[in-house]
């Protein structure tokens, strides 16, 4: 070929292949790679940014009823009109508002929370100042807030208890936060210190006193500012006029009032004791094992600042507590890492690096045996160099090292050593052609016969995975390293084939290898195409042969489709990984005392000790355990009250167990639930999910004009939900019904003497639910110290004691309260949830057993709950894609969770395989100058089928989000040897030779590259197919490439015989 006539590929590999620079520029690739794995943040799971935000709205004292109206459904209407919001959700109980703000993943943290303050405070007047809703707190959340460590303290000291823990716990938050990356250390479960001063009613009505009077005297003593300067002698001396209370002694000494003349201290009317409030939380550590114990404990949990790697900052700050242990951690205290998100995604991420070695080892073994040793030297060199470049662009790029993107290198493999083997392999060849030409003459000519379709085929991979960046929604960030890692290393892989491999191949090719061993490869490969093909282009019986052919190609197709059908392959989003931890969830029933929820827990715990593949556990009750992201979507950070539990389960490490952590937490199910029953309690067992989180892998979403109505429903769908086949952990939003006593004020008696209603609703209050007054100003403490007024405990379930306390009237006059107040009785509000404006009840289900796709479950049971008749008659309607538009005439519901997720992804990834598929036939038509020959091209992109689905059946794997990636990296994968394919025949037959002859020599000549680059994905594939995740990916591709090449080298050029032999010249 002469040189005038090369394209850019050959000008390229001829500049280059002699070009000082090329040996620098490949030192420099791999320079930057080396840098980007030292700086590069390590992290298990790539980070979702979801900006979400809690707005707070207290309104003491109203109902939820009240709440609902006045407070929250104003509120969303406000929040509502901010650009990017996704949902607006809230939850409205009795004297407070929570109203959520959800925006649409990958808005910017601060540009979305700037929106929100924005709207909440220029809207600040929607209700009147009045009515007593006091002012909103903002709290944003966001997945920085989910801890990476989490630090145990507890004891076996009996001595030792938990407000010692939480002191310690207190003591080293500083220096914990002194570790570079941290950004907020919390104490979980840490009992308050406090000054309690325990009434004695009888005492203070024997003293003439009142609880608003020792309110007014803590307040009051608890006071000093400064006064000024006096000039004295030419000397300013300041002043400061009071002290400070400091201490118990002080408080207790406190004149609360005078009585016949007598001072009257705070101490003759009340116990004050430097101690801990009373128990609103308990938290405790749990051993497994024939020593089984319970300790208590309190936790510390760290997360870490934007961008920090999570690896250094774990070991940094395990490293700080072993420098403070005996001195400020006491010797007694032990300090457990009940979480280390750090050394998890460290392990990962070097077991994955450890494969991505044996992949890229595996591929130049495979190029060894094929085409020799230096050729394996070059592609191996290739093969680094791009994964060098592509590791430096991912980091640019702003990904992190996680399982994702280097899932993504190691599947790229087999694709990014395409480039390296067709041009070796063509230059193999060339010099078996011309064995008379020096290798320098020879190189430029084989790059530049392989550079056209070899730049067309790798855009085409390019425009198969480059769409799926663009699928929305929580699975869009999560995946888009894939198709993103992945189109740089391509481009990356196509330079260096024409830059590095040329110069290399100069260098390490021998200059008198006539390649005998390639021709004669090529010989065998011609007489196998020879024998292959002949039935199907005899000129009498070809066309039947070929039409027989067709048939069974599309028996195949519509078999594999149907399997799904069958469910011979599940569908589902994604399994579950093989983690070692998970969450056990105890709601009991709302009037159950922190007490019994606790010996709830306790009696679960000492079940958990019995398994063997438990390795501690760590018990939360009254408060939430560090939330993971899971926790985060499902605001478990605001499960704090008394009937709420749960219980931080840590298995042992997978290599320690045999059975995977989804298996363990289904085993653990029933004995759990039965323990919660008998209790009166429910129990969910959380895992951490592979992927995006839900509210629920099932929910179903009541909607209806009636809240008595849709309450109703609800429980007649949990029903349906509790007889479902393999439904578990199934519960609702409502709360099973409470008492409530309420205290009815007569006004007008109050009214005669001059005694408020908020006088006397602040002294029942102090009285039941205590009350901080005031603060000790100790020296040394972080944490102030409350003063707190409270009744007895064994008093509080007394009203007599409680009515014994007295109010002072306008003439001075003790009133006890029990003259002043009735006792109503009832039975506790209702949560009230609105998500995107509509009243709402929340049906919740997960899926478990043989299919474990809540999929199926959801179907399984859509029936019969479309059976149930609706309050007031009528037909229930479902939707699945978005809430009723008219849910004021009807009640209906609208399916979420898990499905909400499946179905946007798919949609997604589906919109994302047609657009690659329009955009390889663009690319195609431009090359070949045809618009049949494109189709011809893309003929085996259905032929994947075949290999996919029984694939996955064989294996008894379920077809997932990653199954779909997998297939549509096929696409570009496939279409790429038609390409090879179709351009060798029509260069030879331009050439001379006949269409029939260049069929075969087609299949001849290009069998070899095509085999190696699909045996090279394959190989790249299997090194991922142990992983729970994205073993679904790896079977797409080994089973797809597996079927799809060998009957693309059959099929492509039949296909292109049958549409082009009547345009045959010869």
């Amino acid at each position: 070929m002469a040189q005038t006539s090369w394209g850019i590929s050959g000008r390229i590999a001829q500049f280059f292949q002699s070009a000082h620079i090329t040996p620098l520029l490949a030192l420099l690739a791999l320079l930057l790679g080396l840098f980007a794995v030292g700086v590069t943040p390590r992290e298990e799971e790539p980070q979702i940014n979801v900006t979400m935000a809690n707005v707070l709205i207290p309104f003491p004292g109203a109902s939820a009823k009240e709440v609902a109206d006045k407070v929250a459904a104003p509120a969303e209407q406000v929040l509502a009109q901010i650009a990017n919001v996704e949902h607006v959700m809230s939850v409205s109980q009795p004297g407070m508002a929570v109203i959520t703000v959800q925006f649409e993943v990958g808005i910017p943290r601060t540009e979305a929370l700037v929106r929100l303050y924005d709207t909440v405070h220029s809207h600040s007047d929607w209700l009147p100042s009045g009515l007593g809703v006091l002012p909103p707190l903002i709290k944003p959340k966001g997945i920085d807030d989910v801890p990476i460590v989490a630090l145990t303290l507890y004891t076996k000291q009996p001595n030792t208890s938990s407000v010692d823990l939480a002191q310690v716990a207190h003591s080293i938050e500083s220096d914990l936060k002194r570790v570079k990356g941290t950004r907020e250390v919390t104490t979980l479960g840490s009992p308050s210190r406090a000054i309690m001063v325990t009434l004695d009613p009888a005492r203070l009505a024997t003293a003439g006193l009142t609880v608003a009077d020792l309110r007014a005297a803590l307040q009051g003593a608890n006071s000093s500012l400064p006064i000024g300067d006096s000039l004295m002698q030419n000397h300013a001396i300041s002043l400061q006029a009071g002290d400070f209370l400091h201490d118990a002694r002080a408080v207790e000494d406190l004149v609360v009032g005078v009585h016949q003349r007598t001072p009257i201290l705070l101490k003759e009317v009340a116990t004050v004791q430097d101690a801990a409030l009373s128990p609103s939380r308990y938290v405790w550590h749990g051993t497994t094992g024939t020593a089984a114990a319970e300790y208590p404990a309190v936790t510390l949990a760290i997360t870490k600042k934007p961008g920090q790697n999570a690896v250094d900052l774990a070991r940094g700050v395990i490293e700080r507590v072993e420098q403070l242990k005996n001195t400020v951690i006491p010797p007694e205290v032990e300090v457990l890492v009940s979480r280390n998100y750090g050394e998890t995604a460290n392990d990962k991420a070097m077991k994955l690096i450890q494969k991505l070695t044996f992949a890229t080892a595996s591929v130049v073994a495979l190029v060894f045996f094929a085409l020799g040793r230096r050729e394996a030297v070059i592609v191996g060199t290739a093969v680094v160099l791009t994964l060098m470049a592509t590791l430096f662009a991912s980091w640019a790029w702003g990904f992190t090292l996680n399982r994702v993107s280097l899932f993504a290198l190691i599947f790229s493999i087999g694709i990014l050593v395409d480039d390296a083997i067709v041009v070796v392999e063509n230059i193999h060849r060339h010099q078996a052609l011309y064995p008379d030409q020096p290798l320098v003459a020879v190189i430029p000519g084989a790059v530049n016969e392989v550079g056209g379709p070899t730049i067309l085929a790798t855009l085409t991979v390019i425009a198969a995975l480059l769409p799926m960046a663009f699928v929305t929604g929580l699975m869009g960030p999560y995946m888009s390293p894939i198709p993103i890692n992945a189109s740089m290393g391509m481009l990356i892989s196509l330079v260096i084939a024409f830059v590095v491999t040329p110069w290399l191949a100069r260098l390490w090719l021998k200059e008198s290898d006539a390649s005998t061993a390639h021709a004669h490869t090529e010989t065998r490969f011609s007489r196998v195409a020879q024998w292959a093909f002949t039935p199907f282009l005899h000129p009498e019986h070809g066309a039947r042969q070929r039409k027989k052919l067709g048939l069974l190609v599309g028996v195949l197709i519509i078999g594999s489709l149907s399997l799904p059908a069958f469910k011979l392959v599940v569908l589902k989003m994604l399994p579950f990984d093989n983690k070692s931890e998970f969450q056990v969830v105890l709601d009991m029933p709302a009037d159950t005392p922190l007490e019994e929820t606790a010996a709830t827990l306790h009696e679960m715990g000492a079940y958990l000790a019995t398994v063997p593949d438990v390795l501690h556990y760590q018990a939360y009750a009254g408060t939430a355990a560090p939330i993971n992201f899971n926790g985060l979507v499902r605001q478990y950070a605001f499960r704090s009250s008394r009937e709420k539990g749960d219980i931080q389960v840590n298995l042992k490490d997978k290599h320690q167990r045999s059975d995977k952590s989804h298996a363990i937490a289904m085993q653990l199910r029933p004995a759990l639930q039965k323990i919660a029953a008998a209790h009166g309690g429910r129990v969910k067992v959380v895992e951490v999910p592979p992927g995006p989180p839900v509210l629920s892998p099932i929910v179903a979403e009541v909607y209806g004009p009636d809240s008595a109505g849709r309450i109703q429903l609800a429980r007649a769908i949990r029903q349906v939900f509790e007889r479902g086949p393999a439904i578990v952990d199934v519960d609702d939003s409502t709360v099973t019904a409470a008492a409530k006593t309420t205290f009815i004020i007569d006004r007008k008696k109050a009214a005669l003497l001059g005694i408020s209603q908020q006088q006397i609703v602040a002294t029942l209050q102090t009285g039941m639910a205590g009350e901080t007054v005031s603060y000790l100003h100790e020296d040394g403490n972080k944490y102030p110290i409350p003063t707190h007024l409270q009744l007895p405990i064994a008093a509080q379930g007394q009203p007599d004691t409680l009515l014994a306390l007295a109010v002072r009237s306008n003439t001075g006059q003790r009133v006890p309260l029990r003259e002043l107040v009735t006792e109503q009785t009832g039975l506790i509000d209702q949560p009230i949830y609105h998500k995107d404006l509509l009243p709402v009840v929340f049906v919740v289900g997960d899926m478990a057993g043989q299919l474990d796709s809540p999929l199926y479950g959801l179907f399984a049971m859509r029936d019969a709950i479309l059976a149930i008749q609706p309050p007031g008659g009528g037909q229930l309607s479902d939707y699945f894609i978005h809430p009723p538009t008219d849910p004021y005439r009807g009640y209906a519901i609208k399916w979420d969770g898990e499905w909400q997720i499946t179905y946007e992804t798919f949609r997604d990834m589906g919109t994302a395989y047609a657009v690659g598929l329009v955009l390889i036939y663009l690319l195609v038509v431009a090359h070949f100058g045809s618009y049949l020959i494109p189709l011809i091209i893309m003929a085996p992109i259905p032929l994947t089928l075949i290999g996919v689905m029984p694939g996955h059946a064989l294996l008894g794997a379920p077809f997932t989000a990653t199954s779909m990636i997998g297939m549509i990296a096929l696409a570009g994968i496939i279409v790429r040897n038609s390409i090879l394919l179709v351009d060798f025949i029509q260069q030879q037959v331009r050439e001379g030779m006949s269409l029939p002859d260049a069929v075969v020599a087609s299949v001849a000549a290009r069998a070899q590259p095509i085999i190696l680059t699909g045996l090279a994905a394959m190989m790249g594939a299997f090194f991922i197919l142990d992983d729970p995740i994205f073993n679904g990916l790896a079977i797409s591709l080994i089973f797809g490439i597996l079927v799809s090449t060998v009957l693309t080298l059959l099929v492509i050029p039949l296909l292109y015989f049958a549409t082009q032999r009547h345009r045959d010249p010869a």
